[in-house]
């Protein structure tokens, strides 16, 4: 170690009086400009003392680092991503992308003050679910509707204000995880709601739903296995049945559907999701789904069912802890507006991407790879299959396009953290020894976004 190199390093003072004078980050508050260049300072030293730096920077260098450590230290944590890894909805990447109007919607609500609990037609005091509730009797044909801040809440509240101090029964089958270890049993306990085990793993029959009522029985509970499927010799119980059961026996109904479904995506290849209009046809009393994942909305946890019940839930404490807020339910109402006029399929972007069809994912796979002929890159056009992702349609596989690219010079892994570590990270996925790029979720407009950042990475 060169001890004159170290007494070389510029003082705080001297660089930021370089820094003044170049004009580079003359928009930057002062405190980052100054925290940027004691972070460039701190490196110097490191880099001469480890032996991996034999000279100083000149200025234009040392700015240039300055200048990018303030760059990065202003970038928002949470900020858009580009998605190529094809999962629709991908819990990690938020789940479902807002439609145009939504964001709108959004933007709106939060520039500006609000109609979130005024009565503009009569001058007074408005309440604030009035903006969805219609839209969700009318889409559903339920009688009431609540909203909270996502289903697991909604589960919560509605075993809280049914069922706590008793018991409710459920099927061995159903007693799902979700993300974060959130489970059925240890909910119904923060509920104070005892869990009554019925059936067995694969098969549950009506008899054992009768058999496991009792005096302390406040409600029968059904759970969509909307993140997993079992499969084989099975049997569930039908929602009819169940509805039957619990009228008999003077019990609510409650079913927990998971993503929740306004349109039947069986044209697009997605079975064995139930929606939510079919559950309120059983006669269902109430039940929850999310707003964020087929739905296509905010997040959000969307309780539908009977008016007693829903007037329960509004009453009770947990609800204004669980409430949203406007730019939640801004973004819901218009997504909801879309379904109510017919245009769900073309305004929102989880359903667009779900009903994207193969042809078409390979013309726009063939297009980019056209358009890096030049690239010091092999890209290929291949086959996949995408998950729907957030835990819905486990089981359903959608045909789709990608382009595999492999650098001619670096490695697979270092162009991935090169795409993955920009101010737009760009999301992909490794597989088959290449980076892949789905097409099913790169809009079209990304597409010169991509090739920008592959030119820009240094390995292609």
């Amino acid at each position: 170690m060169d001890n004159q190199l170290l007494r070389n390093i510029p003082k705080v003072d001297e660089l930021l009086r370089t820094i003044e004078q170049c004009g580079c980050c003359a928009d930057a508050p002062l405190q980052t400009v100054t925290e940027a260049v004691r972070e460039a300072l701190e490196e110097l030293r490191t880099g001469l003392k480890d032996g991996s730096l034999q000279a100083l920077p000149d200025a234009d260098a040392l700015c240039a680092r300055i200048a990018a450590l303030v760059r990065q230290a202003r970038l928002p944590s949470l900020r858009g991503v580009i998605n190529g890894t094809g999962v629709v909805l991908h819990t990690n990447l938020g789940r479902a992308c807002l439609s145009e109007r939504a964001v709108a919607a959004v933007n709106d609500a939060a520039r500006n003050y609000s109609t979130l609990e005024y009565d503009v037609q009569n001058g007074c005091r408005g309440k604030r679910y009035a903006h969805v509730e219609g839209l969700l009797c009318k889409l559903t044909g339920a009688e009431s509707a609540l909203v909270v801040n996502n289903n697991a809440a909604a589960v919560l509240l509605i075993l809280s204000a049914m069922a706590a101090g008793g018991e409710v029964v459920v099927s061995r089958g159903e007693l799902v995880e979700i993300g974060g270890s959130f489970r059925i049993p240890e909910i119904m306990e923060s509920c104070g709601c005892k869990l009554h085990e019925v059936g067995a793993t694969n098969k549950t029959h009506l008899g054992d739903y009768e058999r496991g009522i009792n005096e302390n029985t406040r409600a029968l509970l059904k759970v969509h296995t909307s993140n997993y499927k079992i499969m084989g010799f099975t049997k569930n119980v039908e929602l009819d049945e169940m509805v039957a059961l619990g009228r008999e026996r003077e019990l609510p109904v409650i079913q927990d559907l998971g993503s929740g479904l306004l349109l039947d995506l069986s044209p697009l290849g997605i079975q064995d999701e139930p929606t939510v209009q079919e559950s309120i046809r059983a006669g269902v009393d109430v039940v929850s789904f999310s707003g964020d994942k087929l739905l296509g909305g905010p997040q959000a946890g969307i309780i539908v069912g009977k008016k007693c019940y829903i007037d329960l839930l509004k009453k009770h404490p947990l609800h204004r802890a669980m409430r949203v807020d406007k730019m939640t339910l801004s973004a819901l109402e218009v997504t909801l507006r879309s379904y109510a006029e017919g245009t769900a399929l073309q305004e929102i972007p989880t359903l667009s991407m779900l009903a994207a069809q193969a042809l078409n994912l390979r013309e726009r796979a063939e297009r980019f790879q056209r358009a890096l002929l030049d690239a010091n890159i092999e890209a290929e056009v291949v086959a996949e299959w995408d998950q729907v992702g957030g835990g819905s349609a486990p089981t359903q596989l959608l045909p789709t396009y990608a382009v595999a690219l492999r650098p001619k010079d670096g490695s697979v892994d270092g162009l991935e953290r090169a795409m993955r570590i920009r101010e737009r990270p760009v999301i992909g996925r490794i597989a088959h020894d290449a980076y892949l790029l789905d097409m099913r979720t790169l809009r079209e407009d990304e597409l010169p976004c991509v090739q920008q950042a592959l030119k820009e990475s240094g390995l292609v």
